[in-house]
């Protein structure tokens, strides 16, 4: 939101008042932690009479955990204040302050926050080294719109469920930190425009947008940069962001309202950034291995019944095509009564049989649902005459016709409305659905009242919040911890503590594929650690080039899943029977599917790490070499887990350019060694794309695996990859949590693999030969 014109005026209508000085500095001791008050007057002090009629700003500075300052600049205090997010990692008793005539300090950790006394306003954020960022002259602003003023943007959606512009907030409290030369600006939530953020305006709304817009569904006002800290503002509800977008070498973050808190968040490294954050608002809950598997769904608008399910899964096993999960979209239900969350009687006459004759099969099912009950469903009435709707001022219900006839949406701000639709959900997966698919909850109005009496404009990102932790909850007390799986649209911070999310509604071109990638990329520099999107795209009919193509992406992702809008997404649907040996729709997809199921061992344990602390699974060149300024601005490539390198081909020819990393790398699929540092531009055929496993590199792999819930040490083959330093590599069963670990020993004469509990049967090789038997948990290789 841009309150200026140019470096030297304000817009017409705005009253610009500014932090000038730091007048007063008090540190304060209790044993919740120390705090740096300070007192910052709108204009310099010099006599008595500069005290009247000019706002008072009051700046407190604390920390809620080791290495992160928590800023809180308040005008009016007694006006009305919601609640941040849940920082559920909070701890008292962080931070030490000191206060002299010089200034204020407050230590938390590694990091430094110290305010200087006096004028210009100078508050910096400090390492042993470095100044990170700092808050400077005109930073700190409290902005005041006259009644007729222009409203300085209008982010679509701002005033509810319409784009008609934002709403009468006439007062703004903005921060600006300043931005190092070369310093890049990445996260602030899934969105798929550019994914280095400088030079963006970027509003955190959650809006129904598809992956083509500058919309997003899943809105997180965090980033951090290559400098070694991130940001969170800690507001809920709409924060709007100038990325270097305003004041060039400013990030520039403001609220409506009487209030702004942020949050600066200590490294040094990305990774690290990531580690505390993530420990500040949670990390993502541990998903079960058969998650992991690729999906099938009936796709959208598409006609089905239980023979027509049964015949994609006959066609499935018939093509030797694994696959672990069934979904089911709207139409389980019958039309016009979304979400009724009644299986639709003319087309699945017995849900409950069929769903146990899936689970014979060894299959597991998931099931959509949305937060909005249609007019015309039963449970309207139920709903409505017990008070779980929400409602405008008036009193009436909340409906409108975008979307289902007459829905209303459940008000989860009421404890009754959660439990009955928590009840709702029970009795699902008392038929047999093992998943629930958690679609929308971006389209949320503000012109409504809720049951707890929240903001209404807090409400609108934070519902999303509220809808998926009530279903998650029932997911986990019926299925137990680690069982417990999400298809969700919609997040905002702390959304990642219930995956799985999924990206959207794409189109079906390579354009939208390479848009979906850098939502994902930035959804994981957001804190999420599990991501996934509709393979061959959501939207049209794909082409079967690009099918095949964003097949090999998807099995390459932490969750696969085939789904689309008005056409089927089953592989065989997609070849014309002159296809090249091994190119065919159905060849790939058997290809890449086998490959994920062999890697299990591998994403089950980056799947782990995720839920322990914070790292994704997948991870942006940015992440993991943090120290090579070549991967700054990359986006069409990643590393799955910490060791694979994976670079999708967003082309009909089959070319794609994409960069190495200095080190040595061997290509999984070719075996091909070669030395990083370099771009390369290669075309590949139907059935390959670049994927490189990093130098000392440690893959345990299951060879022959055609599920993903299986013991991974059971049988398994592990790959040491060149390098010069030893490595270990653990493996962790999903029935049991029984833990396997690998060490790998390099010496002159070769490499020893030992295994610990030593009882586990596997095998091992060095990259290129042959493997070797391992004898009372030990294999001895050549080099």
């Amino acid at each position: 939101m841009k309150f200026t014109d140019g470096f030297w005026h304000t817009r017409p209508g705005v009253d610009a008042q500014y932090a000038t000085q730091a007048y007063d500095i008090d540190a304060r001791h209790d044993r919740d932690g120390d705090q740096l008050v300070v007192h910052a007057p709108t204009r310099v002090i010099q006599r008595r009479g500069d005290t009247l009629n000019r706002a008072l700003l009051t700046v407190t500075l604390s920390s809620p955990l080791d290495g992160v300052v928590r800023v809180r600049i308040e005008h009016h205090r007694g006006t009305r204040h919601d609640d941040g997010f849940d920082l559920v990692g909070a701890e008292a008793g962080h931070g030490t302050a000191q206060a002299d005539a010089q200034g204020g300090v407050l230590r938390t950790g590694p990091l430094t926050a110290r305010i200087s006394a006096g004028a210009p306003w100078n508050l910096t954020f400090e390492d042993a080294e470095r100044v990170l960022t700092r808050s400077g002259h005109k930073s700190v602003g409290y902005m005041t719109l006259d009644p007729d003023a222009p409203v300085p943007s209008e982010p679509a959606g701002i005033a509810g469920v319409t784009s008609t512009g934002l709403a009468a907030a006439r007062t703004y409290v903005h921060n600006q930190l300043s931005l190092g030369v070369g310093e890049l600006v990445y996260g602030l939530g899934e969105r798929f425009g550019p994914f280095v953020k400088n030079g963006q305006t970027v509003d955190v709304w959650n809006a129904d947008g598809g992956t083509s817009s500058e919309l997003a569904y899943k809105n997180v006002p965090f980033y951090l940069t290559n400098r070694g800290y991130g940001v969170l503002v800690n507001h809920p509800e709409h924060v709007s962001f100038e990325v270097g977008s305003e004041v060039v070498e400013q990030v520039q973050f403001s609220v409506p309202g009487e209030a702004l808190e942020y949050l600066v968040i200590y490294g040094p490294t990305p990774e690290q950034v990531l580690e505390r954050y993530t420990r500040l608002v949670g990390r993502p809950a541990r998903v079960p291995a058969w998650s992991y598997g690729l999906w099938l769904s009936t796709s959208f608008t598409t006609d089905y019944d239980e023979a027509t399910v049964n015949q994609f899964i006959d066609g499935m096993v018939e093509r030797d095509l694994p696959f672990s999960v069934f979904h089911f979209d709207c139409f389980w239900m019958r039309e016009f009564d979304w979400t009724s969350f009644v299986w639709d009687p003319r087309t699945f006459p017995d849900p409950e049989g069929m769903l146990d004759r899936l689970h014979a099969r060894g299959l597991r099912t998931s099931a959509w649902i949305n937060p909005y009950i249609a007019q015309r469903s039963a449970v309207f009435d139920e709903a409505a005459e017990a008070g779980y709707l929400v409602r405008r001022a008036d009193g009436s219900i909340w409906q409108w016709d975008l979307w289902q006839a007459g829905m209303g949406l459940v008000d989860f701000t009421n404890p009754e409305a959660r439990t009955w639709f928590q009840g709702k959900i029970r009795n699902l997966l008392d038929q047999g659905v093992d998943a629930i698919k958690t679609d929308f909850g971006e389209r949320v109005p503000v012109d409504v009242l809720w049951h707890d009496g929240s903001d209404p404009y807090r409400m609108h990102n934070w519902y999303a919040q509220l809808y998926n932790q009530a279903v998650f909850e029932v997911l986990e007390e019926v299925r137990g911890e680690g069982e417990a799986v999400l298809f969700a649209r919609s997040a905002t911070t702390g959304g990642q503590r219930m995956p799985v999310h999924w990206g959207g509604d794409s189109s079906s071109t390579f354009e939208s594929m390479a848009e979906s990638l850098r939502g994902g990329l930035s959804m994981s520099m957001s804190g999420f650690g599990f991501w996934s999107h509709d393979i061959g795209g959501f939207e049209g009919d794909p082409d079967p080039t690009v099918f095949t193509r964003w097949v090999a992406f998807g099995l390459l992702s932490s969750h696969s899943r085939l789904h689309g809008s008005q056409s089927y997404r089953v592989p065989w649907l997609f070849d014309r029977g002159d296809e090249a040996p091994g190119t065919s729709a159905v060849e790939v997809t058997r290809r890449f599917a086998h490959l994920k199921m062999e890697l299990m061992p591998y994403l089950y344990q980056a799947g782990l790490t995720a839920h322990e602390v914070g790292l994704p699974v997948m991870r942006p060149m940015q992440l993991a070499f943090p120290d090579d300024p070549a991967v700054a601005h990359l986006d069409r490539q990643y590393m799955l887990g910490p060791d694979l390198l994976v670079a999708p081909v967003l082309s009909m020819t089959g070319e794609v350019e994409y960069y190495l990393p200095a080190g040595r790398w061997t290509n999984l699929l070719t075996g091909e060694a070669t030395d990083g540092g370099t771009w390369r531009r290669e075309n590949h055929e139907l059935d390959s794309l670049p994927l490189w496993v990093r130098e000392g590199a440690v893959l345990v792999t299951s060879p022959g695996a055609d599920r993903p819930d299986r013991d991974h040490a059971d049988g398994a083959l592990v790959t040491v990859y060149p390098g010069t330093t030893d490595a270990e590599a653990a493996v962790t069963d999903p029935l049991t949590g029984a833990v396997t670990r690998f060490t790998v020993l390099r010496t002159q004469e070769g490499v020893t693999v030992t295994a610990e509990p030593t009882a586990a049967r596997f095998t091992a090789r060095v990259a290129g030969r042959p493997p070797v038997e391992a004898e009372g948990g030990t294999a001895v290789l050549r080099s």
